[in-house]
């Protein structure tokens, strides 16, 4: 199948890492069957020394993306570095959200099987998210964890939804009003709705065209009885002002804005354009 290629790193790139110290490098990638990213942080100067992002054209089985990001790894010498910490995250709608009280370790598939098509040889994982009291169970690409595994030994790995319900919230504070969050990337849109630090709703959608993108946001709102007056509306990710989706919410919505992460501020994005690294890859950092 064809590779749509978003965005492709700097040729200085590899020799930046070669001539760096790998033992202050840390390594986050994210992988999803739609495209996969990664970037390399230094931690010593909080600089980002490398990164890319892919999109694909079709939707690809998880073996057929395996080979894209051996590709990728040896196309910026990435199986050359020993890195300090590696993180890998998994973008998929194979998840479901459990309250920690009513979880059990022994019944992970029961919690997926009424959320997303899950099969007998399926591995389910799952990941504590501490500050809600809440349980994320989803679904791994466990070929690319066994291929991380084989490169760098142990890692860490998460959800996606994870990484955005622990942001998101942590940045929200104690606002008592209602928020709305909508990421957008390669026809996925996350949607997250919280208040007064709590998580009142989040879920993920595929989308083909501009109206079922605003099918799905508009459902939820009217699911929560949220006012579409006054209810705040924050779009990022692959969106900005002005665009095609962003006019159509603003016929829907009347307080809409552009969110922007203030975990950037922190680095140093070097050659790397930070507007192609996604959020959840920043927020592993």
């Amino acid at each position: 199948m064809e590779i749509g290629h978003l965005y492709m790193t700097n040729e200085t790139t590899n020799s930046i890492l070669e001539n760096s110290k790998s033992e202050y490098h840390k390594l986050s990638i994210q992988v999803s069957l739609n495209g996969l990213s990664f970037c390399v942080l230094d931690t010593l100067s909080n600089t980002i020394l490398a990164s890319e992002r892919l999109v694909f054209e079709n939707e690809l089985t998880p073996y057929a993306v395996q080979k894209e990001i051996k590709q990728l790894f040896e196309k910026n010498k990435i199986r050359d570095v020993k890195f300090s910490e590696v993180v890998v995250i998994h973008r998929n709608n194979l998840f479901s959200l459990v309250p920690k009280p009513l979880f059990n370790e022994d019944e992970l598939a029961n919690y997926l099987k009424f959320n997303a098509k899950i099969l007998a040889n399926d591995h389910l994982e799952y990941d504590e998210i501490k500050s809600l009291d809440m349980v994320n169970v989803y679904v791994p690409f466990m070929n690319i964890n066994n291929y991380i595994y084989d490169l760098f030994g142990e890692f860490e790995f998460m959800h996606h939804g994870t990484v955005m319900i622990q942001t998101l919230t942590n940045h929200h504070g104690n606002q008592n009003e209602p928020i709305c969050y909508v990421h957008l990337i390669e026809g996925h849109m996350d949607i997250a709705v919280i208040s007064n630090k709590k998580l009142i709703l989040y879920n993920n959608f595929s989308f083909a065209t501009k109206e079922d993108f605003i099918y799905y946001l508009l459902f939820t709102l009217e699911q929560l009885k949220l006012d579409t007056e006054t209810t705040k509306l924050k779009l990022f990710g692959s969106i900005e002002e002005g665009d095609e989706l962003y006019n159509m919410c603003h016929q829907y919505v009347r307080d809409i804005s552009i969110f922007i992460p203030s975990n950037t501020s922190f680095y140093h994005f070097g050659e790397s354009d930070k507007e192609t690294i996604d959020f959840t890859l920043l927020n592993t950092l």
